[in-house]
């Protein structure tokens, strides 16, 4: 169990009505002397306390993980996503295959 668990932020999960994702700093997350982790979770229904999924980060990976998110965002982001859905009317798909 962890030892301590310190909130750094916690902010609207988009796309959802009450969800939040929270981000914490963990002190021995897997028991004495384990190194501290920073804590991701995400809760749909706003309990940040009891996160339904959540994901522990090194913080020796948190630099790797920044550029990854970034690579994500530039490379498969909001617009990127619009692009690929948006219908084709050329094709006259409607509602169907």
């Amino acid at each position: 169990m962890a030892k301590t668990h310190s909130e750094i932020k916690i902010f609207n999960l988009y796309g959802t009505k009450e969800g939040v994702v929270s981000v914490a700093h963990v002190t021995e997350p897997y028991g004495p002397k384990s190194e501290p982790v920073v804590s991701i979770g995400i809760s749909l229904n706003g309990n940040a306390v009891e996160p339904e999924w959540k994901v522990h980060i090194p913080y020796e990976n948190i630099d790797e993980l920044i550029d990854a998110l970034e690579l994500a965002k530039k490379e498969f982001g909001k617009n990127y996503a619009n692009e690929q859905t948006k219908p084709d009317v050329d094709e006259g798909l409607v509602g169907g295959e």
